[in-house]
């Protein structure tokens, strides 16, 4: 974790001349940006996944009529399809999994006073008038919603509000344009992992999904969720990827 503290050190001693006392927050908005560019390729390759998840549902139905009293063997030949058709029902899990270390290393090294022994000086710089190792609920306790820091808090969830609206609109326009692109038929999670269980009728669905696609519009609100609780350096991470994906997302998706 040091030699992460090092990096973003360096990266916030190279952006000081512009950002000043918010060069930190400067470099981990950088250093976030760093990270999704490398993951994009795989996110081209997710999204070209669930294109190819899409074009298998009328294969994948015919299966189900074929094997409509046989789960197992109904579970069998949709992973054979998959493997036919060289399509991976877990590739859209990629991006999101290999994002989770970065975060975790943010989290802990904002939430730790101390770093291989020594004072944790990143905890010493802010954004604008917030700590970057700060909690909501510290700006709460502080000035209150209205102060200094808590404006960079309501800015923050400004932000995540307006790209969740974005989100939720255009799941909602692709889930009515298309259902199936949210959780194929599959004993392997097709769905992006949305269950383990497998259609034994035709038209059924795997266990649970109903109520998962009611839910998955509003999954990206939740983020506020996390911004209002963790570290700020985190938080701020979490908004930039999550502006980042929307972007992403509506690029690769449309």
């Amino acid at each position: 974790m040091s030699v992460f503290a090092h990096l973003v050190e360096q990266l916030a001693d190279l952006l000081t001349p512009l950002f000043h006392a918010s060069a930190a927050a400067a470099a981990i908005i950088l250093f976030t940006a760093l990270v999704r560019l490398l993951v994009h390729p795989l996110s081209r390759a997710a999204a070209r996944g669930q294109r190819a998840r899409t074009q298998l549902q009328p294969k994948i139905a015919e299966l189900r009529k074929k094997h409509a009293k046989n789960p197992e063997r109904l579970q069998k030949a949709v992973m054979e399809l998959h493997a036919e058709e060289k399509v991976s029902p877990l590739s859209g899990c990629l991006p999101s999994l290999l994002q989770m270390p970065a975060f975790f290393l943010l989290y802990h090294l904002f939430s730790n006073t101390s770093i291989g022994g020594e004072a944790n000086e990143l905890l010493t710089h802010s954004l604008f008038a917030a700590p970057l190792g700060g909690r909501w609920s510290d700006a709460l306790a502080g000035d209150g919603v209205f102060g200094a820091a808590g404006l960079v808090y309501v800015a923050l969830f400004a932000l995540v509000a307006a790209v969740a609206t974005f989100n939720f609109r255009r799941t909602k326009r692709l889930m009515a344009a298309n259902p199936a692109a949210l959780g194929a038929v599959s004993g392997t999670g097709a769905g992006a992992g949305v269950g383990t269980g497998v259609g034994t009728r035709d038209g059924e669905r795997v266990p649970g999904l109903g109520a998962v696609n009611k839910v998955m519009p509003f999954m990206s609100f939740f983020t506020l969720v996390t911004v209002a609780v963790v570290p700020l350096a985190a938080a701020l991470y979490v908004v930039t990827s999550t502006a980042w994906s929307a972007v992403e997302r509506a690029v690769l998706y449309r």
